[in-house]
């Protein structure tokens, strides 16, 4: 049994916490809302948008954006650069990829997994679109039916939308096996 001493404590910490804590007050969405819709119109000056170009600086290794002058040079151009130049035009073919058996191996089942997942996911989306057709059949008030309708609504567009991928992937997967048949490439490397 608590003793009068340890009541007495206990009341006092009770009533100094109850003195000092203060109501929280709860903020509506709505005055959060109008509170950044506020803060937005007074920013005078837009964000700088960063892009890659503003990443890598200067110092990059890209392709000049300095304008030839009349001599056909850029400024600031040495020989170094003029004989690098012609060669530039022959790097595009060096920047394929070489189609060798991983290339080839690589894009078939990229796009084998492409199919999969799309099917998998069709067939899921089926599903979902039967349940709620049990839903909406065994849902007595109008409102809920309404809710359930317009989901499957969605549902059935998003499968006719998966429906159209499938027969994209399966025309990829023929593309690629009438590319690897003209380029004359083992049949075993698209598996």
């Amino acid at each position: 049994m608590p003793t009068k001493a340890s009541l007495i404590v206990v009341t006092a910490v009770l009533l100094s916490l109850g003195a000092t804590a203060q109501p929280v007050a709860a903020q509506s969405l709505a005055d959060v809302a109008r509170k950044e819709q506020d803060r937005r119109k007074a920013i005078k000056k837009p964000a700088k948008l960063l892009t890659n170009k503003d990443l890598t600086g200067p110092a990059a290794t890209g392709p000049s954006t300095a304008t030839p002058d009349a001599s056909g040079t850029t400024p600031g151009s040495t020989d170094a650069d003029k004989a690098k130049a012609p060669a530039n035009g022959t790097d595009k073919k060096a920047e394929e990829p070489a189609k060798d058996q991983a290339y080839w191996s690589g894009r078939a089942k990229g796009l084998q997994t492409q199919l999969e997942r799309d099917q998998t996911f069709a067939v899921a989306m089926q599903s979902r679109i039967n349940a709620l057709t049990t839903q909406y059949t065994n849902q007595a008030d109008p409102a809920q039916q309404a809710l359930l309708a317009s989901d499957r609504q969605k549902s059935v567009a998003e499968l006719n939308r998966l429906t159209k991928q499938i027969e994209d992937d399966k025309k990829a997967i023929a593309d690629l096996q009438e590319d690897a048949r003209r380029a004359s490439v083992p049949a075993a490397w698209l598996r």
